[in-house]
């Protein structure tokens, strides 16, 4: 896939841009005041994958917890920023990799220039996030409503704004929960801009719904070449928009590295608890860094040709269940010694 090069920005010890592999971000759903609850959620996000975290920051407490928080964590961490430049710099001073702000509700055009000065003394790049729930109303009657060319237009505008503080390193988030419209959005916006694009579909919903809808439309998005860091932005654990997004990525070719299941959906000749063994295994392999295809099958007569194309797999039978290796019988197990004879042979396979 090519992949539009975009400015290269440096998040922390992170890179993004210029054709840099696509990080994934998320976001913390607990008090940043919390110091405990937030480095706990963000360790466990750091072990399912999350490449870069953001944490809002609605008081001084919050942008004084940022510094407690970034000692104990090995991701850059990110300040979301609503109205209040002095959370901007609270949050600077205490050490944020990146500041989220919306440029036109931060005060001013002065409050905007001291939040831009702080960054530019630090380094740090601002995210100019334009969400289609927050158009300005002058672009929403130009343009008959809220559409993707007025999302594009209010963006644009804001990064005009911090452009004209003397300060290019900036990323772009430009969101709607309408999918075909945030789509459009992006392509509209790609080419007139060499910033970094961070893309997602805002206000998705449930893990269910979410995940149909970030999935679509992020697919749409990246398979245009678009698209520098993605969040899968769910009603649930940020721990699941971990999951979501490498899948995304995986199957977009995007991203390699960890092992992809596939099962069959179970028919009238399933004989074993089919829907409980796919997902054991989808848990179980989560604890292995090997860029391989497991199958689990749920008949033993036609598992072996259908999992041929993963390089390893199991299907159940009555009361047993076979191994199986590109689709080629190694032996039979009983059905209860499937997942335990799976985990021994990923295990001898990454060693």
């Amino acid at each position: 896939m090519d992949r539009t090069k975009t400015k290269v920005i440096h998040i922390g010890d992170r890179v993004i841009g210029g054709g840099n592999p696509i990080l994934i971000q998320s976001m913390t759903n607990v008090p940043t005041e919390d110091t405990e609850r937030c480095v706990e959620q963000i360790l466990l996000l750091e072990k399912a994958g999350c490449d870069i975290i953001r944490c809002t920051v609605p008081t001084i407490e919050a942008a004084e917890s940022l510094a407690r928080i970034k000692k104990r964590i090995h991701i850059p961490l990110v300040a979301d920023i609503h109205f209040d430049h002095k959370m901007a710099l609270a949050s600077i001073e205490n050490g944020a990799d990146k500041i989220r702000i919306n440029p036109g509700n931060i005060g001013g055009k002065e409050k905007l220039a001291e939040v831009v000065k702080a960054a530019k003394e630090k380094n740090i790049p601002i995210r100019v996030g334009v969400n289609s729930g927050s158009l300005e109303k002058d672009i929403v009657l130009r343009y008959g409503g809220v559409t993707a060319k007025g999302i594009v237009e209010s963006a644009l505008d804001k990064v005009h704004m911090i452009e004209d503080c003397g300060y290019d390193n900036i990323v772009i988030s430009i969101k709607s929960s309408d999918v075909m419209m945030c789509v459009e959005a992006h392509k509209l916006l790609s080419p007139q801009t060499v910033y970094p694009l961070h893309v997602g579909i805002t206000e998705s919903g449930t893990v269910n719904s979410g995940n149909i809808k970030s999935s679509i439309g992020l697919a749409l998005i990246l398979n245009e070449g678009i698209g520098d860091t993605i969040r899968v932005s769910l009603t649930g654990d940020p721990v699941e928009e971990i999951i979501s997004a490498k899948l995304i990525l995986k199957t977009l070719g995007l991203r390699k590295g960890g092992i992809e299941v596939v099962s069959c959906p179970t028919c009238g000749r399933t004989k074993i608890d089919m829907i409980s063994l796919a997902n054991q295994v989808e848990r179980m392999v989560s604890d292995f860094d090997l860029d391989i295809k497991v199958a689990v099958m749920g008949c033993a007569v036609n598992g072996p040709g259908e999992a041929k194309e993963a390089d390893i797999g199991i299907a159940g039978g009555v009361g047993e269940g076979l191994l199986i290796k590109k689709g080629q019988i190694i032996r039979k197990v009983a059905e209860e010694q499937l997942l335990s004879v799976l985990k021994e042979e990923l295990i001898n396979w990454e060693k």
